[in-house]
């Protein structure tokens, strides 16, 4: 089978630091390619792939304020869909775009859907000739014509496993209102422990008024975003991960990589977070401050080596490539 992998170009494939749809759209383009699929992932020039590689952006335009994001999409997905019969899937990971020009494509399209910024975008989805995949139930839109559900998967290797961390918590992810940081920081305080930030500051505003004046280098460390290879250790040494999210989210990929170093969660129950956290066992759910701040001690107390074995089990990478190999055979089978 020959598969071209459209994928997102605000970062290089896979991300330096942020970049959780270039993250996901890599490992699966080197799954695949492991399991003698012909992929050909567009992305960014230097973007770094066992897959073929082809591109026209040369790096990622978050990284650079002279390229203008639209156009360089544009012109990314002009030029994969201008190969699209040289292919018999086209997979794409680049959100609405795509679809815009899905009646170009000379080959069936899958999309997956990684999160929905806004109901604007949906006629774009309701229009086009593509099947969908979800990352989780609860990111479903109906009259979408979903192939399946496919939740993320991560590079286990890279995610070692913590049997001995600290005593503080750790909020992962971007500095946004969505997450939740300045919650986290108000339930690491009740539970009488430090926390550690990490991510990039997606809402400039809303970091200098409300998790800024918190930062003091002591009982709250600000690292800023963080990269694959410091990711273990920020994740892997902390008790538990904070996750209470403002928003449903729609996968909600640091939860996992936190459960795969070994690190339960304490989660806000919206969006795929009753699907990705199981119950007691990889994390605690909650709705509201104050159980957040109760759970941090049962959370504390899980057994770290059954969360890491239950997070190999249902997100490592293996597994999401094969799901979707199962989705590939079956759109072949019934185009």
């Amino acid at each position: 089978m020959r598969v071209a992998l459209i994928g997102p170009i605000a970062w290089r494939t896979p991300p330096l630091h942020y970049g959780p749809w270039e993250q996901i759209t890599g490992l699966l383009a080197d799954g695949l390619t492991a399991r003698g699929v012909e992929v050909t992932l567009f992305a960014t020039r230097d973007s770094v792939t066992t897959a073929a590689l082809d591109g026209v952006v040369p790096h990622g335009y978050a990284d650079d304020s002279l390229l203008d994001g639209r156009v360089q999409e544009a012109l990314h997905v002009a030029h994969a869909l201008s190969r699209s019969a040289e292919f018999d899937l086209v997979h794409n990971h680049l959100d609405w775009l795509p679809l815009a020009f899905a009646a170009h494509c000379r080959a069936p399209m899958l999309t997956t859907v990684h999160g929905f910024s806004g109901p604007g975008i949906l006629p774009a989805y309701r229009a086009a000739r593509s099947a969908y995949v979800s990352i989780s139930d609860a990111d479903r839109v109906a009259g979408l014509d979903y192939a399946a559900t496919v939740y993320h998967g991560v590079d286990l290797a890279g995610l070692p496993f913590t049997a001995a961390p600290g005593d503080g918590l750790v909020s992962f992810g971007r500095i946004h209102p969505d997450k939740g940081t300045h919650t986290a920081i108000e339930i690491a305080r009740r539970a009488g422990r430090r926390l550690t930030i990490a991510g990039i500051v997606q809402d400039e505003r809303y970091f200098a008024e409300l998790v800024a004046p918190h930062i003091d280098g002591d009982r709250v460390v600000f690292l800023g975003p963080v990269g694959p290879a410091d990711r273990p250790r920020v994740l892997g040494t902390a008790a538990a991960l904070l996750h209470p999210i403002a928003f449903d989210e729609p996968f909600g990929l640091s939860v996992v990589e936190a459960m795969a170093c070994g690190t339960p969660v304490v989660a806000y129950a919206r969006g795929s977070m009753p699907e990705v956290v199981d119950e007691g066992l990889t994390g605690v759910l909650v709705d509201d401050v104050d159980r957040a701040v109760q759970a941090v001690g049962r959370a504390v107390a899980l057994d770290r080596a059954r969360c890491r074995d239950r997070a190999r089990e249902r997100f490592g990478a293996d597994r999401m490539v094969t799901d979707y190999l199962a989705v590939y055979d079956r759109l072949a089978r019934h185009p």
